[in-house]
């Protein structure tokens, strides 16, 4: 049976969940007052928790993007552009969703390989 591995977990959630050679973060939502601000400091969270276990955005398979609202699309693709390693650019889905709470603009979800 595949370990599960389990990084600054509560009751409720854990922020890295690794299993096998998969590794799951859970969604990073950021700080600021522009989908913008918010947008660099969710990818800022998620460079962090990948550099915790020894990777880096080059192993991200696949990333979700939740928006409070599409018609901050073209901001936060913006910011995501200059983010994204040249070349590895995962697989990516964006939608609209009303988010935990109203100044919560973005929330980015990833999913990566260790291997």
């Amino acid at each position: 049976m595949t370990e599960i591995t389990r990084h600054h977990t509560t009751p409720r959630m854990s922020q890295i969940v690794q299993h096998g050679d998969t590794v799951y973060l859970a969604g990073q939502i950021g700080e600021g007052a522009t989908v913008a601000e918010q947008t660099q400091s969710c990818l800022n969270k998620v460079d962090a928790l990948l550099a915790e276990i020894g990777l880096d955005k080059t192993r991200i398979l696949q990333s979700t993007i939740w928006l409070a609202d599409m018609a901050d699309f073209a901001q936060m693709n913006d910011v995501w552009d200059h983010w994204v390693a040249e070349g590895h650019a995962p697989a990516r889905a964006c939608g609209e969703a009303k988010l935990a709470r109203p100044d919560f603009l973005v929330e980015v979800l990833v999913i990566a390989a260790r291997r």
